[in-house]
């Protein structure tokens, strides 16, 4: 476990101003100098409001979530098309039409997982995940299912958690937030802050780590998260999550089966009251972060890297910050240590970081309804291959 902490807005503000005195505008987007490289960052989607993730398509072609209810797609000239669809969005507070991710063989069966908030039966609001398969025009979403709805749901209308991953087995993880009451976390009567794994069908996986335990929820792979809005596999196929803290005590965690992330019983920062967390940092049987903030950056979209670009971050995990506008880079191979903060004039609230096919970053500046491209700054094909750049 790593402790990051230092005169962060200090360091900010010098970071921040070096880079705009470094940044070179031009109609292929800004140059900058980071502490080990330089880089070209290139706006590639402006105008959405509230854009909340986005995922990559044959041809290059995207998919956009607004937290408000669209989904948009981009096809490699810019041309955007609204996608029809048929959930009911619960958009209110942090809710809304959260995550997008495409299966691994969507260019045989063109199927897409969204997750969104959602009123259930009994009037409670919960995280719910549908798949349906994106029409051949891309404009209209069809054979929706819900595969997953999170119970027994609550009035609350924060922490949803909400990240999808494709494991590399075909199964699904989804992270889930405590929807504001602490002590479900520890119920595992409840899916509220845990990380579930289904079948892309809905069904359970039969080697669940609680899939024959009476009065346990058999979709749960892990128990005792706060809000984990960003997840992914590491280079070995782990899962990653980050997740909110409190005041202090925001997280990243290697996510195995059937363990317990200690909250609300541990943690690293304070509750909003200024109370302590729980009895502590540590107890027996609870897991400790690989790394956590103090003070908060309210850490979002989480990305492993391969490496194909910039071959020193292979296996870097890249993290966005809504608090601080940077993207964190953390290396695991020196303890899950923060090398560096990726602080730019277009990282303003960080909402999902991404890797591309042909390894450039791509991520979602919330507060700037953008969505940039981030590329070594000699890379002879940025701008070619995808030609929606906004000039």
């Amino acid at each position: 476990m790593f402790k990051f902490i230092g005169i962060r807005q200090l360091y900010l503000i010098v970071t921040s101003a070096c880079l705009l005195a470094l940044g070179l505008q031009s109609s292929h987007g800004a140059q900058y100098q980071l502490e080990s490289t330089k880089v070209k960052v290139e706006r590639v989607v402006s105008k959405l409001k509230i854009p909340w993730s986005v995922a990559f398509l044959p041809e290059c072609e995207i998919l956009v979530t607004e937290r408000r209810g669209n989904l948009f797609h981009f096809d490699s000239r810019g041309r955007k098309t609204k996608v029809e669809h048929g959930l009911k969005i619960f958009a209110k507070g942090q809710g809304g039409l959260l995550d997008v991710v495409i299966k691994s063989d969507f260019p045989n069966s063109r199927e897409i997982f969204l997750s969104y908030s959602a009123t259930n039966q009994r009037g409670l609001v919960g995280t719910s995940v549908s798949r349906g398969i994106l029409s051949r025009n891309n404009d209209q979403l069809r054979d929706e299912t819900k595969i997953f709805e999170m119970v027994p749901g609550t009035n609350g209308n924060r922490h949803f958690g909400s990240r999808i991953v494709e494991n590399n087995d075909g199964s699904i993880f989804i992270t889930l937030g405590d929807r504001g009451e602490r002590e479900s976390s520890q119920d595992l009567t409840s899916h509220n802050g845990t990380v579930v794994r289904i079948n892309p069908d809905g069904s359970v996986p039969e080697n669940n780590p609680f899939v024959n335990n009476d009065g346990i929820l058999p979709e749960i792979w892990s128990y005792g998260h706060r809000n984990p809005q960003g997840a992914g596999l590491d280079l070995q196929g782990n899962l990653l999550v980050s997740e909110h803290g409190p005041r202090g005590g925001d997280e990243v965690n290697l996510v195995f089966g059937g363990r317990n992330y200690g909250w609300p019983i541990i943690g690293y920062g304070v509750h909003y009251s200024g109370q302590k967390v729980g009895i502590g940092t540590s107890n027996e049987g609870m897991e400790q972060p690989e790394l956590y903030w103090d003070p908060s950056i309210a850490p979002s979209g989480l990305m492993v890297y391969s490496g194909k670009l910039w071959p020193d971050w292979e296996g870097h995990v890249f993290v966005g910050s809504l608090k601080f506008d940077y993207i964190s880079r953390i290396d695991p191979d020196r303890n899950f240590r923060e090398a560096e903060q990726i602080s730019l004039p277009e990282t303003k609230r960080v909402r999902d970081v991404r890797e591309a096919s042909d390894g450039s970053i791509w991520f979602i500046s919330e507060d700037r309804g953008s969505i940039y491209r981030m590329v070594p700054d000699n890379y002879s094909d940025a701008g070619e291959a995808c030609k929606f750049l906004i000039r």
